[in-house]
């Protein structure tokens, strides 16, 4: 079967004030992370994984820095366009291996809902869902997290597993319409639904 590896990265220093956004989850905890969007590492790291793995470029190739439209939002856009990408080339998704590396809070205790998470933005099955995390001993990184990440993709051989990631991808769409609603109406952003590949790897975050 013919396969692909893709492998990602991001960082984001924490900040008072935001919610903190990692795997998908908004988790209680006194700092967020800072960032155009809404600074979740893990899921910008898994974008990035994905879209190496069909060399199809990076985040800012696609939501280019500073742009308006993607101010303060849902990462989840994000993986969606990633799926697109990945299903336009005719892979899919086989699994996905992350590391977050920072020193509070706990990730242990809600990986699992972190990994369900993931796996439904994913539209896979939570065991082909891996996160772990570490902490950065002595390297005076207490006030940043990090996220590394790798994907395992395959060639899609059935007319049913494109269908089924089609599936994955209309409904995180959704998502991206409500976000493309509220900068309109609250920020007064036209609506512009087609992207433009800005061709800038520059990161947004």
């Amino acid at each position: 079967m013919d396969t692909r590896i893709g492998f990602g990265y991001d960082s984001h220093e924490f900040k008072s004030g935001v919610p903190l956004r990692l795997g998908g989850l908004t988790l209680d905890h006194p700092e967020g992370l800072a960032g155009h969007s809404d600074g979740d590492v893990l899921l910008h790291a898994v974008t990035d994984a994905i879209l190496g793995s069909v060399a199809a470029g990076d985040i800012g190739t696609f939501f280019a820095p500073g742009d308006a439209r993607w101010k303060d939002a849902d990462s989840s856009i994000f993986i969606n366009l990633a799926l697109e990408e990945l299903q336009h080339a005719g892979f899919r998704v086989a699994n996905v291996d992350t590391t977050l590396i920072l020193a509070a809070p706990r990730i242990a205790p809600i990986a699992g809902e972190m990994c369900a998470r993931v796996a439904e933005l994913l539209g896979i099955e939570i065991d082909q869902v891996s996160i772990k995390a570490k902490t950065p001993e002595g390297l005076n990184l207490d006030g940043v997290a990090q996220c590394h990440a790798v994907v395992l993709v395959e060639r899609v051989q059935e007319t049913e597993d494109l269908k089924s990631m089609s599936a994955v991808i209309e409904s995180q769409r959704q998502l991206e319409d409500v976000v493309d609603d509220l900068l309109s109406s609250v920020h007064g952003v036209p609506k512009k639904r087609t992207i433009t590949p800005a061709y800038d790897t520059e990161d947004i975050t």
